[in-house]
């Protein structure tokens, strides 16, 4: 697959020369009209809303989303079969990651960074990430590291989790093969990608329950095994059934709950760096209530996020207030942090594929603006990282030194980017 993979982003290397694309940057040349954008989505195998890749894209294109970005956790083969549809739908395909990591200062001084219920656990994103097929030596170690500690959780917290079944009456058979195998009929994901998260230990035993207990006495049955009354609406509701699963079994001082092992934020940010990409600070605001220490008020999380090297932030405004989004979006890009937006799309929740904030509510035209560059300055820096250059951070992740201020080194790879979307899709 990884051989696939090259040649899938061979699609992007070669639509240009750099010399030609930073020449037509520099003459305006850019998309027509704004498309539409989505900066952050998870695909099968990781927890999806979508059941294929296919499906993804096809959805994406029926809703005019121009610009497409993957945040995957832990493996990115699936990026390969991801840039040839998206191609095929003249759906330009940005690539990123999703890291979880631990900061002990932050945890033992009880400070919530964008993890609502863990002190000190932040989720970092990495963004215009182009090394993920031919990985560097210190790349793979990092990520071997990431996917042991977290294999060897889940398979502790699947064992834990059908203790407590049996322990209360219901028995499922529930291991982690069976776990994986379901992703990989679900999915047709090859085995070897599958890495299995929180909420798909929720699938695997809401799934055993179902097809073991008959409707008419699932609700009693589960909240035996819940030890608590679970709130789903009717006795299909398989959504309620795996958000209680979590709640109930879980999290943190549940009985199915298995302590977690990180890396640290350095190791996070290394792995990033080493594949290709820059760091990004996914901002939870108003998505908690109230808003976590790290990042209240504004101003101390544009300083947080400074401190720690990083030069740019993305929001998933579904959970965000619209007020509330613009006042942070806004302070953010003042300071000179590049901004993108996504969706997520991991929970079955099959939602628009173009971001809203909270309940639907369509996001200001000048946000979009804001999201439309943040998306550009990723494209430029995948580009020019594709063919071996400095992009928008270097090597360590500083800020490129071919540009004097921050809002030149924006606006000059906003523009390169949306020179290299455009070509794309007329290529």
């Amino acid at each position: 697959m990884t051989s696939a993979v090259e040649t899938s982003l061979a699609l992007l290397r070669d639509i240009s020369s750099v010399a030609e694309m930073k020449d037509l940057a520099g003459k305006g040349y850019a998309p027509s009209q704004r498309p539409k954008v989505n900066s952050h989505i998870h695909l099968p195998p990781n927890f999806s809303a979508f059941n294929t890749v296919q499906q993804a894209v096809d959805l994406a294109s029926e809703q005019s989303v121009g610009v497409l970005g993957v945040s995957n956790y832990y493996d990115y083969d699936v990026y390969g079969p991801f840039i040839k549809l998206a191609k095929s739908k003249k759906i330009f395909p940005l690539f990123g990651l999703e890291i979880i990591c631990m900061i002990d200062d932050l945890r033992k001084a009880g400070v919530k960074i964008n993890d609502p219920g863990n002190p000190g656990k932040m989720y970092i994103c990495g963004k215009g990430i182009t090394r993920f097929a031919k990985m560097t030596p210190q790349g793979s170690r990092l990520l071997n590291l990431i996917r042991k500690n977290d294999s060897t959780r889940m398979d502790a917290m699947i064992q834990a989790t059908e203790k407590v079944f049996s322990q209360r009456g219901l028995p499922t058979g529930t291991n982690i093969n069976s776990a994986v195998e379901m992703i990989v009929k679900r999915h047709g994901s090859p085995r070897q990608t599958v890495y299995l998260q929180e909420r798909h230990i929720a699938q695997a035993f809401q799934e055993a329950t179902f097809a073991r207990v008959n409707p008419e006495a699932r609700i009693e049955k589960l909240n035996t095994v819940f030890g608590a009354a679970t709130k789903a609406r009717n006795s299909d509701d398989f959504v309620t059934v795996q958000n209680d699963l979590r709640t109930y079994l879980l999290k943190a001082g549940k009985p199915a709950f298995v302590d977690e092992t990180f890396i640290g934020f350095e190791d996070a940010y290394k792995l990033i760096l080493e594949l290709g990409g820059y760091p990004c600070y996914p901002t939870l605001a108003d998505g908690n209530s109230p808003i976590c220490a790290f990042e209240e008020p504004v101003e101390r999380l544009i300083q947080n996020i400074k401190d720690r090297n990083v030069h740019t932030a993305e929001f998933i405004p579904v959970r965000n207030a619209p007020d509330v989004l613009s006042k942070y979006v806004k302070a953010m890009r003042a300071a000179g942090l590049a901004i993108t937006a996504g969706t997520e799309h991991n929970t079955l929740d099959l939602i628009p594929i173009e971001p809203t904030c909270k309940n639907g509510v369509p996001i200001p035209e000048d946000l979009k603006q804001i999201f439309w560059e943040g998306a550009c300055v990723a494209a430029g820096h995948q580009f020019l990282s594709l063919h071996g250059q400095i992009g928008f951070v270097d090597s360590n992740g500083n800020p490129n030194p071919n540009y004097k201020t921050a809002e030149d080194r924006i606006t000059a790879f906003a523009k390169l980017g949306a020179a290299v979307i455009r070509k794309y899709q007329e290529t």
